[in-house]
């Protein structure tokens, strides 16, 4: 099994109920990669018997890092129209010997339909780095990095922590999984979450910082994302204000051929 499904495996216990494990290959730093925690829980609605459509929007709230170990997972439909269906979905563990409740978030799902299309946001980049450029595989920082090819184009981590403050904090690069896997919805809400803290490039400073909640919007039906298979995608994220512990980012995610899959908002905390 590729260590990305191994990670988002369920198991349904029925009554909207589903059973899953943590897995080092995604492990961050207290807790599980944030990405593959919402993959986890997209994972879940895609499972479940009364599923409408597919995925249009997800939001995940990290209210805690998810413990080493066993978790349970409720995904329940609160409302279904005749083309939209909006879910609830709960990530409970084992905290002290109780069920404490770690991670929410929201699911939008709707039919396909076809209707004009346009874009105010063209991919800057298009056709992948080139066979002769050697990515970047991080292993020598959080397991979870090492799951993930990159090629940095714009705003890498800084060479020097200097606390120098920097005029943005415009990030871009081609990323793929390190072991090949065709792209998915529950692929593409992981990577929507590849970039590091945007306060690290803004002050060159390696802050604690972590991810409160994220907002992903699928832009893209199932067989566009299939049709990216296991080749590039080019992401990007910007920050946008840095004030009283808390900063956000909004970020894109296109297909190597300059097809927008995604975009993606979140707000991070981070220490002095």
């Amino acid at each position: 099994m590729h260590p990305f499904d191994e990670a988002i495996a369920l198991t349904p216990l029925g009554d909207d109920h589903f059973e899953g494990r943590t897995t080092p290959a995604y492990w961050n730093m207290v807790g599980p990669f944030g990405g593959i925690t919402a993959a986890t829980l997209l994972n879940a609605v895609l499972q479940h018997p009364l599923l409408l459509g597919t995925p249009r929007a997800m939001t995940v709230n990290f209210a805690s890092a998810v413990p080493q170990g066993a978790f349970r997972v409720t995904a329940r439909p609160v409302r279904t129209n005749r083309s939209t269906q909006h879910w609830l979905v709960e990530q409970w563990a084992q905290e002290d010997g109780q069920d404490a409740l770690v991670t929410t978030a929201t699911v939008v799902t709707a039919a396909p339909r076809t209707t004009w299309s346009g874009t105010d946001m063209p991919a800057p980049e298009q056709g992948g780095p080139g066979n002769d450029v050697k990515p970047l595989i991080i292993d020598s920082f959080t397991p979870w990095l090492r799951q993930y090819a990159v090629v940095p184009l714009v705003g890498s981590l800084p060479e020097r922590w200097d606390e120098r403050v920097a005029t943005d904090s415009l990030s871009r690069l081609w990323v793929r999984k390190a072991r090949p896997r065709a792209l998915d919805f529950c692929a593409l809400a992981a990577a929507c979450d590849v970039f590091f803290p945007r306060v690290w490039l803004k002050r060159a400073e390696q802050v604690p910082a972590g991810t409160v909640t994220m907002t992903v919007y699928f832009h893209a039906d199932a067989a566009q994302i299939a049709a990216a298979g296991d080749d590039w995608l080019l992401a990007q994220a910007q920050g946008q204000e840095f004030r009283n512990a808390f900063a956000d980012q909004s970020g894109q995610i296109w297909r190597a051929d300059g097809l927008m899959l995604a975009t993606t908002h979140q707000l991070a905390y981070y220490r002095q």
